[in-house]
C-alpha cells in the first residue's frame, strides 16, 4: 500500500521513559565547568541510520527499546554526569552541573517511510527533524535533560537512532567515547576494534578564575607576557573591519557612520541551508599529490589538505558568482554585494585538541570540553596567490602554537562577556571529526548506514568526516546561502 502523502512527515510517538544510572554513588555532587563548557550549553543532535537487519537476527521495536534503556542505564553509572542538570552558581553566577542522577530521557517511534524514501542520506532533509527528541522548553533549563535519544523504526525495518547531547557535558571526541560506551552495554560485549575508556568527568586544570587573571597581570610584566590568542585576535580583526565597511541601503546607495555591532551580519535575511559534499579517497589523494609537488616540507594529514582546499575555494563562490549564474544582472548585483575585496582580511579557524598539548596532558580519558581554536589570516588577494602547500605549513604552525600557555590564555580570555558571533563571510571555521567514526557505533544492527549531524547554532561551520563507504574519503558538511552552493559546488568538486 502506497504511504499518502499526509503520512510523510508523521512520526508516531509510542513509550517515553526516564533513564536512570544502574548505580549513583554520586548523587549531589557538583561539578564546575570551565569556561569551554560553557561556551555552548545546548543540546547537540545527530541521526543514526541502520538498515534493517537480516530476518534470522530481526529485532522488534521494543526488543530494541529495551537494549538501549538497559545499556544506557549501566552507561549512565559511569557517565554519571549526563544523568545530571545545569544550574546557575549561587556563589558567581555561572554555569555549573549538579550530579541529580535526574536521567536521561529515552523516547521509541514509528513511521510508515522507508529509508530508501529519504534518498541520499548525506544530504540534510527536513524528515530527519522528525527522528529526534526536542525536550518542551522549561521555565528553567535545569529541569532540561542532557542526554535524550529516540530510536525510530521505519517502514522498512530499518531504524534511526537520533541522541541529543548537552555541549557542555562532551566534546566531540568525549561523546564518541560515550556513544561507544552505551552501544558496548546495549550489545553486552566490547568490540575488539573500539577502545573503551573509563572517563575522568573533573575539569581539572582547564578551570579557571577571575581571581587567577588578576594574579597574572599583577606581576611584574604580567600584560606584556600575556601569551596572545591568535584565534580571538584574528576575530576582533575581522569584526573591527566588518563594522568599518561601508553601508548600503536596500537600493545600493552608501548610508553614513560605521555599522553598529549588533547590525554585522544582520543586512541578509536569507538562511543557511546544510550541504554534504563527499571527497572521494582519490580526491583526496589528488589533493595531497598536488600540495606536496615540489615541497621538501613534512607530509600533511587529510585534513591540513582538504581545509587548505576549502578555505581557498571558500571565497570563490562569492567572488566569482556570475561565472556560475551565466552573468544574471540580479547574480552579479549580489555578488558585487557579497564579493570579498583583495585587501579584505579573511581567516581560517579550526578547533585543536588540547588534550596532548597541556603541561601535564590531560588524560586521554577526559569527558570535558577540551577543544581550542587556532586561526590562521591574510588578505584576499594574497590567499589566492599562496599555493596549497603553504596554507598547510601556516595550518601546521598554528597547531603547534596550541601550548600550555595557549590554553590558559584562551581560557582566561573567556572570562570577558561573549556576544553571540555574527555571520563574516570573510570567515572560514572547520571542525575535524576524521577521528570519531560514529559510522562504527553499533546498538546490535551493525554499522551505521550513515550518520548526519543535524544543524548546529554555528551553520556555517565545515564539518569533516569520514566517510562510511570509502576508507579515505572525507563527507564535509557545511552550511551555505542557497545562492553560494552551485558555485561553490563548483570550485570545491570541479576542479579534483
Amino acid at each position: 500500500m502506497a504511504i499518502q502523502r499526509e503520512d510523510y512527515h508523521k512520526v508516531l510517538i509510542t513509550k517515553t521513559t526516564t533513564v536512570h544510572p544502574r548505580a549513583h554513588p554520586h548523587e549531589a555532587r557538583v561539578i564546575q565547568l570551565s569556561n569551554l563548557d560553557r561556551k555552548c550549553p545546548l543540546l547537540m543532535y545527530l541521526v543514526f541510520f541502520y538498515r534493517s537487519p537480516p530476518p534470522h537476527q530481526r529485532l522488534s521495536a521494543g526488543s530494541l527499546f529495551s537494549s538501549l534503556k538497559m545499556g544506557l542505564e549501566d552507561t549512565l553509572s559511569a557517565w554519571y554526569p549526563a544523568a545530571g542538570r545545569l544550574f546557575l552558581s549561587p556563589a558567581n553566577g555561572k554555569l555549573d552541573l549538579v550530579c541529580t542522577n535526574s536521567g536521561a530521557l529515552l523516547v521509541e517511534a514509528a513511521t510508515r517511510l522507508k529509508i530508501s524514501e529519504l534518498g541520499d542520506l548525506s544530504q540534510y532533509n527536513d524528515f530527519y527533524e522528525h527522528l529526534i527528541f526536542r525536550p518542551p522548553l522549561s521555565s528553567s533549563f535545569s529541569d532540561m535533560p542532557l542526554v535524550v535519544a529516540q530510536v525510530t523504526k521505519f517502514g522498512c525495518g530499518g531504524y534511526a537512532v537520533g541522541v541529543g547531547t548537552n555541549h557542555s557535558l562532551f566534546d566531540g571526541l568525549a561523546n564518541y567515547n560515550f556513544m561507544n560506551a552505551w552501544a558496548s552495554k546495549t550489545v553486552g560485549k566490547e568490540d575488539e576494534a573500539v577502545e573503551l575508556v573509563e572517563p575522568v568527568h573533573e575539569r581539572g586544570r582547564l578551570l579557571v578564575g577571575r581571581g587567577q587573571i588578576d594574579k597574572n597581570l599583577s606581576r611584574p610584566g604580567g600584560r606584556e607576557k600575556m601569551t596572545r590568542v591568535t584565534a580571538v585576535d584574528h576575530l576582533y580583526l575581522l569584526i573591527k573591519q566588518a563594522v568599518s565597511m561601508e553601508r548600503m541601503d536596500p537600493d545600493g546607495k552608501k548610508l553614513q557612520g560605521d555599522h553598529k555591532f549588533s547590525e554585522v551580519g544582520s543586512a541578509s535575511h536569507e538562511q543557511f541551508v546544510l550541504r554534504t559534499f563527499s571527497l572521494r579517497s582519490s580526491m583526496v589523494g589528488k589533493l595531497k599529490s598536488k600540495a606536496t609537488r615540489g615541497w621538501s616540507g613534512t607530509s600533511c594529514s587529510s585534513f591540513e589538505v582538504v581545509a587548505a582546499h576549502l578555505w581557498k575555494r571558500d571565497l570563490d563562490p562569492m567572488a566569482r558568482m556570475e561565472e556560475i549564474s551565466g552573468g544574471m544582472k540580479k547574480g552579479k548585483a549580489r555578488t558585487k554585494a557579497l564579493g570579498i575585496p583583495k585587501d579584505r582580511t579573511v581567516c581560517l579557524q579550526f578547533a585543536v585538541d588540547t588534550r596532548t598539548r597541556m603541561d601535564p596532558p590531560l588524560p586521554k580519558e577526559f569527558t570535558g570540553n577540551a577543544y581550542v581554536l587556532s586561526s590562521i589570516s591574510c588578505t584576499t588577494g594574497e590567499l589566492e596567490r599562496e599555493s596549497l602547500a603553504i596554507i598547510i605549513e601556516k595550518i601546521k604552525e598554528a597547531k603547534q602554537a596550541v601550548t600550555n600557555d595557549y590554553v590558559g590564555a584562551y581560557l582566561e580570555a573567556l572570562e570577558a562577556p561573549q556576544g553571540v558571533l555574527p555571520p563574516l563571510p570573510e570567515l572560514t571555521m572547520v571542525s575535524d571529526w576524521t577521528r570519531t567514526p560514529y559510522h562504527k557505533v553499533d546498538f546490535g544492527l551493525g554499522d551505521a548506514v550513515y550518520v548526519s549531524p543535524l544543524a548546529s547554532p554555528f551553520q556555517q561551520v565545515a564539518y569533516f568526516m569520514q566517510s562510511p563507504i570509502d576508507g579515505g574519503g572525507i563527507d564535509v558538511r557545511i552550511g551555505l546561502l542557497q545562492k553560494h552552493v552551485p558555485a561553490f559546488s563548483h570550485y570545491f568538486l570541479g576542479m579534483l
